[in-house]
């Protein structure tokens, strides 16, 4: 039997708009498993949350945990809440998976494959928002080996305060942009478009049209996702479709019944649940269900740092179906540097499964202290809270 004996918050800063926020457990026969739980600009919540949950889970067997960090559909602490539990059962788990000399995807499988088809998300990468700085990125993760590339390219859109900002102007600068990176990559390689949810039902009709001639394979997170704006997503769908156009989305999802909501309504073609806010491991696996038996892709978001990343690659390798795995792309050195080494090999495309017991990883402390917290500055921009 082994015991929970400690939980610990690691805030990394990574760039001047990013923070990374990983959650270690420690158990009393010295075993330590991660999670990581970033949410840019939430990490004091985050940190207090971890603090409240922290006594609840001190001196319980690693494998009783989980009926403190079960999923909540109506958790009063929101997002916050729900991306700690995650992070805390992404930890458990790589503690159960040492303990039983298994990899994580064998512990939560049955594993199905050993590499996970990838893309490149270029957006935190590029620095000056230009077209050309989005084209030259975009270039250096086809000659990297991606086939695929993301932007959000829609910087200072909100469609709620059209009244008093120039969207429009900036809509279209997100539209240089992404034909700037589709001249960039060439007709064959596949192009994906965020759009953070910064649009209206009007103003993303209009955009499918305008973003037509790219050829993006998704259009991702139009407007929206709250339930009153279901039946607009559902109509966004069949006008993308007329364009040979998939619609994305549901990267904020925490469960699986939100899932097969979004599924019940016709929303979108490719559902992207992220593994630190949908209950980790299992939650992730759940949704991945959810969308084999209702016909749509599993797509993990995945934007932020290396825990993250080895802990989406398990939840790839073990789900029945998957379409991409997410990477943010050449944001910082870091992202590598944190964990000693190379967070997963890139082979063809796709990321090799990491076989060794666990995760395959574990955030290096020393480096982490290096780069303490920092208090980001209010921003506007989506781009920069959530990749």
């Amino acid at each position: 039997m082994s015991r929970i004996a400690a939980i610990e918050t690691v805030v990394v800063n990574i760039s001047p708009k990013t923070n990374w926020t990983f959650i270690a457990v420690r158990t009393d026969s010295g075993v330590t498993g991660w999670g990581e739980c970033s949410l840019n600009r939430w990490e004091p919540l985050l940190t207090a949350y971890a603090a409240i949950i922290g006594p609840e889970l001190i001196g319980r067997d690693v494998g009783a945990g989980g009926e403190v960090i079960r999923y909540l559909p109506h958790s009063p602490g929101g997002l916050v809440a729900h991306a700690v539990r995650s992070a805390v059962e992404q930890a458990i788990t790589d503690i159960s998976a040492q303990l039983a000399g298994q990899a994580i995807d064998q512990l939560v499988g049955p594993a199905r494959r050993r590499t996970v088809a990838a893309y490149a998300n270029i957006n935190r990468g590029v620095r000056s928002r230009s077209p050309e700085d989005f084209a030259a990125a975009a270039r250096g993760a086809i000659d990297a080996g991606y086939g695929t590339v993301k932007l959000a390219p829609f910087d200072g859109v909100i469609a709620e305060d059209a009244d008093s900002s120039p969207i429009d102007e900036r809509v279209h600068e997100g539209l240089d942009r992404v034909y700037a990176v589709r001249d960039a990559i060439g007709p064959d390689a596949n192009l994906l478009v965020d759009c953070h949810w910064r649009f209206d039902e009007a103003r993303a009709t209009t955009l499918i049209g305008d973003i037509a001639r790219a050829s993006p394979y998704w259009i991702e997170c139009p407007v929206s996702e709250h339930p009153s704006q279901f039946a607009a997503i559902a109509r966004l769908r069949e006008r993308a479709h007329a364009h040979g156009i998939k619609l994305a989305g549901g990267e904020m999802i925490t469960g699986p019944d939100q899932a097969v909501a979004m599924c019940a309504s016709s929303l979108y073609d490719v559902l992207m649940p992220d593994v630190k806010y949908a209950g980790g491991y299992r939650g992730m696996l759940a949704i991945a269900n959810v969308c084999d038996a209702n016909g749509v892709a599993f797509s993990p978001h995945n934007p932020t740092g290396p825990i993250a990343h080895l802990a989406s690659i398990h939840v790839c390798a073990a789900a029945p179906n998957v379409l991409w795995l997410e990477h943010q792309w050449a944001e910082s050195p870091l992202f590598d540097t944190l964990i000693g080494g190379c967070a997963a090999p890139l082979l063809s495309g796709g990321f090799v499964v990491p076989s060794t017991p666990g995760l395959g990883a574990a955030v290096d402390l020393i480096v982490a202290h290096a780069h303490p917290y920092v208090a980001l500055p209010r921003n506007a921009n989506l781009d920069e809270r959530l990749g």
